[in-house]
């Protein structure tokens, strides 16, 4: 009977197959490592987004997600569907509906900015933003986060929809400082004009796709 002819493994076969179980088990760990902490990033973003909904909408306890689509609204379980708006509904300790909160961009100066607003069903208005995200220029940009008379723009502005339900009434604009005279509009900061219609801008685009779709529709969040 013939013996068995052995087999030599050269170093660099070696190599190749230690390479090859180090590539393996760093990938176990890696993958081990994300799956672990994707409870943890869901929570925290998740608490994020409270905050931001609590900051535009004083008085807020509780927030839930919901989509606005062409045939109603529910509850947001996955992925917004294609034609859909995706917002936040936010009630008080008691469970009344304090408003809606939903997000809006627009291109500023330097990236997109990225806010956060509240909107009052009763009188169809928003009542406060708050910046998600930005990267406007330090002293001028981020006005629109500490001018006082700006962030008067946000205590009442109109976005009340026109009797088709088919958009707004007035489309969100900004005009020039100091030439405000509609509800609708947005006096625009000195010498920070930019950033400001970005913030216009993006309300406006938001606020013409979600309103139609939410306000035939708003007592559905009703408790």
């Amino acid at each position: 009977m013939s013996e068995p002819i052995p087999v030599h493994t050269s170093p660099s076969n070696k190599m190749i197959i230690t390479m090859g179980l180090v590539a393996s088990i760093c990938g176990v760990l890696i993958v081990g490592a994300y799956e672990s902490t994707q409870d943890a990033i869901a929570n925290n973003k998740r608490i994020m987004v409270e905050r931001a909904v609590f900051k535009v909408l004083p008085g807020a306890a509780k927030v839930s997600e919901y989509v606005a689509t062409p045939s109603g609204i529910q509850a947001l379980t996955g992925n917004v569907p294609e034609g859909g708006m995706k917002f936040y509904a936010a009630y008080d300790q008691a469970g009344v509906l304090k408003g809606i909160a939903a997000e809006a961009a627009g291109k500023g100066y330097a990236d997109m900015v990225r806010v956060l607003y509240g909107y009052d069903t009763k009188c169809q208005c928003i009542i406060g933003i708050g910046v998600v995200s930005m990267r406007e220029t330090p002293g001028i940009g981020d006005k629109i986060i500490t001018d006082k008379e700006f962030l008067k723009n946000f205590d009442a502005l109109d976005v009340r929809v026109n009797a088709e339900m088919s958009a707004l009434a007035n489309a969100v604009k900004v005009v020039k400082h100091g030439s405000k005279q509609n509800a609708w509009e947005i006096d625009a900061i000195a010498g920070a004009t930019v950033t400001t219609k970005a913030v216009g801008r993006g309300i406006n685009e938001s606020a013409q796709k979600l309103m139609p779709l939410l306000v035939p529709h708003v007592k559905e969040l009703l408790p």
